[in-house]
């Protein structure tokens, strides 16, 4: 049975879809899980697990807060900090993990410009749900994921100040990890093609 590492996850959004199909999956984070399959989570180091030797596949999801360009307006402060490029240390030793197929997944951010430009950019709306949310993947010995299900956009949001936000984002106001939760028909398509592909 394959195993598959699902690092930075407290959802279990995505662990849940691979075992779903069979797959011995984990999530890993340094929170607890809110998922409610606590036999499938680790607690702890995403790198050390991801060092481990255990797992033929891993699909990251590194903290944004730092590095995500929707907040290049504290850019400055955390490069001056060190907090920045904590941040990208930490994507680099994922991305540098002995696991031989990995994935890893951000907003649009610094990770284009300082580590490499992503492999592919994808969108919610091509997988089921209408709502707009640019996701970029680099991935290592996997292929593009394809879309599954192309609906509408969804919603816009316009605010006094002249400002858009997709409508399901601003009805998450405040509900950060909510909002960086895996949209579920992203997840199924993860373990449905990469699934099979690893499997294959």
């Amino acid at each position: 049975m394959k195993r598959v590492l699902i690092a930075c996850e407290e959802s279990q959004t995505v662990c849940k879809a691979f075992r779903d199909r069979g797959f011995e999956a984990y999530s890993c984070d340094i929170l607890d899980c809110s998922g409610g399959k606590q036999e499938w989570h680790i607690k702890g180091d995403a790198i050390k697990e991801a060092y481990s030797g255990k797992y033929d596949m891993m699909i990251a999801h590194p903290p944004c807060t730092d590095i995500a360009v929707s907040g290049a307006r504290h850019f400055k402060a955390k490069i001056a900090d060190g907090r920045q490029q904590k941040a990208l240390d930490f994507v680099q030793a994922l991305l540098d993990a002995p696991i031989d197929k990995i994935a890893l997944e951000n907003p649009v951010s610094v990770i284009s410009t300082k580590i490499r430009k992503p492999d592919q950019i994808i969108q919610p709306y091509q997988f089921g749900h209408e709502a707009q949310k640019t996701t970029c993947l680099w991935l290592k010995n996997l292929p593009n994921l394809e879309h599954t299900n192309l609906v509408g956009k969804g919603e816009f949001i316009t605010f006094a100040s002249g400002k858009r936000h997709p409508a399901w984002y601003s009805k998450l106001s405040g509900k950060g990890g909510q909002r960086s939760k895996t949209f579920q028909g992203i997840a199924d398509a993860m373990a449905e093609q990469w699934g099979d592909y690893i499997s294959g």
